[in-house]
């Protein structure tokens, strides 16, 4: 069973900085398609990056030159690292993977994922 724990989340002032982490376990990280989601309240759950095994990011267009994914196959870690932070960050991100090549889905729909963290919140109030 493939397991994700995110952690790096926090509280900070806009225009600052995170970096987020998804510790996988159970499994080898390069076998999927990995990705970053969001979830603000009252909203649906967005999907901010993704990468696959051979790189080959992808962003939604309200984080492209602000946030950068990354994945390191040794540690079997993704991460997201966050800059230019603003209020409309704000949310409690998840950690995902999917099964299927990234290149053969959507990979900003959620159902396409198999597996998922339980998230770690990122507040930017000043």
């Amino acid at each position: 069973q493939v397991r994700l724990l995110e952690s790096g989340g926090g509280s900070l002032q806009p225009g600052g900085s995170l970096r987020l982490s998804c510790a996988v376990s159970g499994d080898t990280i390069s076998r999927y398609c990995m990705a970053w989601f969001r979830q603000a309240p009252g909203k649906e759950r967005e999907g901010v990056a993704k990468i696959n095994t051979v790189g080959d990011p992808g962003y939604a267009d309200s984080v492209k030159g602000r946030f950068t994914i990354s994945q390191d196959n040794y540690n079997n870690t993704l991460y997201l690292e966050m800059n230019k932070l603003s209020p409309e960050d704000s949310a409690m991100y998840y950690c995902a993977a999917a099964l299927r090549p990234c290149w053969q889905m959507r990979w900003e729909d959620s159902h396409e994922y198999n597996f998922w963290g339980r998230g770690t919140q990122v507040t930017v109030s000043s």
